[in-house]
């Protein structure tokens, strides 16, 4: 949870006097004495500590594959604590006393009061909090341990869930030495595959609800149970929701069935979004607006699938999966859509082990040189081609229409065509997949002609279509594809009874059912773009807080 000794320039970590003595402030001075735990692995929860006098260590502890560790050494002036302490998860390394002396104690509380009101104190701790997770991340500290096969669908739901979330980690593939020594150390076999291994044991056919759970990230019973906004989907629209809602001063909760992101995580470079002139990767842009909706005291859970949404006296009910419910004054639902799939035998059986509907590093760095084929004719499918050329594959991009340009931004369709590593396919469609365990090659078929090759692929990204994640909502009006309905879109037939009691019609996102607003991919009518997403987001914000007024 702090910079490892290395990468630590000055004990104080940036913090000045003043700013030390400030933080002073907020919390309250304990004596400690050599040896004496400040914090350990598993614990639920832990302060923000400043040392005062004496040294403490961070260490990451023994698992069966490697020993304990020293990550970090603080002495007076220094502090302990990371992105952890704003996410509320489960503590993953262990403080303890080198040298007795006395800290102060900055309850989870105090810190988010101070994170709150004292600006220059808030934007210097969560810049350390983000450069030691940054630290951790890229050094050998991280205290989970996966092991897997990196073509297994199940071993990349769960390396995609740690990346998303920014978890340190360390990855052994289970066929090198390393992964093989781990396994055995860790009594884990083939069957067993993903594997985790923490100080606390092993989990063994992990998942990342099984990690959430480890590491304190779904909700829970001691959750807070007074909340005003809940946003359901953690994708740039409900990101944004989040933000703005908990700036704002409504106790928000974003729950999202796998993780932060959406669509948008899936971009390898998002060269549009206005403020980046060189570019950003859809990943930075999630954890980005992740970390300014945790700063703003935002709660945040997932995997958490929401299953219903009921409409009760005093309020709106979300169901999840596991039972629970959650109590809110209002709901945003920012669900998105999701990549059709090919009508093709075994598709099911190649998705994660060939088939992918996401082009990031981790998709991509098992298939560096290979020959991929990218379905799809929009900036997605474009902006994958181009990141899975620049790794040297081969890439054929299959559209079904004549013209590429029909439905990409014109800067991707001039480098696709300057690109002499990728070739459309234009007027084509993928017709049979080929392969053992893994895809291996796949048929095109021209639409016009009818001819059919077939052609060598290890790799096929799908970007085509978008059906709406809407299943869970019984009582909110639907369009005939699935979207939701929202403001002036709402025939009165649609509106629900409750209206007539209101004396006023749907606010600006407000759907069918009062105090339920829908922004992004998954409302009628919005504009297909990470831009559009984020400015309905933050624009539904206001009309939720008028909503919750005349409630009140």
């Amino acid at each position: 949870m702090t910079i490892p000794i290395d990468a630590q320039a000055q004990p104080a970590a940036g913090l000045t006097e003043v700013l030390q003595e400030r933080l002073r402030s907020y919390g309250t001075p304990h004596a400690t004495v050599a040896g004496e735990v400040l914090y350990k692995v598993g614990d639920p929860g832990y302060d923000l500590i400043l040392i005062e006098e004496g040294t403490a260590v961070v260490v990451r502890e023994a698992t069966p594959g490697s020993p304990e560790e020293v990550v970090s050494r603080q002495n007076a002036g220094g502090i302990l604590g990371e992105m952890s302490l704003l996410s509320r998860q489960t503590v993953y390394l262990t403080a303890r006393m080198e040298e007795g002396g006395v800290i102060h104690r900055i309850s989870p509380d105090n810190l988010r009061r101070l994170m709150s009101t004292d600006a220059e104190l808030s934007d210097m701790l969560l810049t350390i909090f983000m450069a030691r997770r940054q630290q951790l991340q890229t050094s050998a500290a991280g205290s989970v341990e996966i092991v897997g096969h990196s073509r297994s669908a199940e071993s990349l739901a769960l390396r995609t869930y740690v990346a998303r979330l920014q978890l340190p980690s360390r990855w052994f593939e289970a066929d090198s030495p390393e992964g093989a020594a781990l396994m055995r150390v860790a009594e884990v076999d083939a069957t067993q595959l993903p594997a985790i291994i923490v100080p606390e044991g092993v989990i063994k056919n992990a998942t990342p609800g099984l990690l959430a759970q480890r590491s304190g990230l779904t909700y829970r019973a001691d959750s807070p149970s007074e909340i005003d906004l809940v946003v359901v989907g953690a994708g740039p629209a409900g990101l944004a929701a989040t933000v703005y809602g908990a700036s704002e001063g409504l106790n928000t909760m974003l729950l999202d069935a796998v993780g932060p992101g959406g669509q948008a995580a899936a971009s390898s470079r998002i060269e549009n979004y206005l403020g980046f002139p060189n570019g950003l990767s859809g990943e930075d842009l999630i954890a980005r607006a992740n970390t300014q909706a945790l700063k703003f005291g935002a709660h945040v859970y997932s995997p958490c699938k929401v299953v219903g949404l009921e409409s009760v006296s005093d309020g709106l009910k979300i169901l999840l999966e596991d039972g629970g419910a959650i109590a809110t004054k209002a709901v945003i639902i920012a669900t998105g859509a999701r990549y059709k799939v090919l009508d093709l035998d075994r598709w099911s059986d190649f998705e994660g082990a060939g088939i992918y509907f996401a082009a990031t590093e981790l998709e991509v760095r098992p298939l560096a040189g290979k020959p991929v084929t990218v379905v799809g004719g929009a900036n997605s499918a474009g902006q994958a081609a181009i990141f899975l050329a620049s790794k040297g594959c081969a890439v054929n991009i299959v559209i079904r229409g004549s013209d590429i340009s029909a439905g990409m931004s014109s800067y991707l369709v001039d480098r696709i065509e300057a690109d002499p590593l990728i070739e459309v396919r234009s007027s084509t469609e993928v017709s049979e997949l080929r392969g053992d365990a893994f895809l291996s090659a796949i048929t095109l078929t021209d639409r016009a002609g009818g001819g059919a090759e077939v052609v060598p692929c290890d790799g096929l990204f799908c970007f085509i279509g978008a059906t709406p994640a809407t299943g869970w909502l019984q009582d909110v009006a639907l369009d005939d594809h699935g979207f939701v309905l929202t403001d002036s879109r709402i025939g009165d037939d649609r509106l629900d009874e409750r209206w007539a009691t209101l004396d006023r019609r749907p606010l600006a996102f407000e759907t069918s059912v009062p105090r339920v607003f829908a922004v992004g991919d998954v409302r009628q009518g919005s504009m297909k773009r990470v831009a559009a997403a984020v400015g309905e987001g933050a624009s539904a914000v206001a009309s939720t807080h008028a909503a919750i007024r005349v409630m009140a």
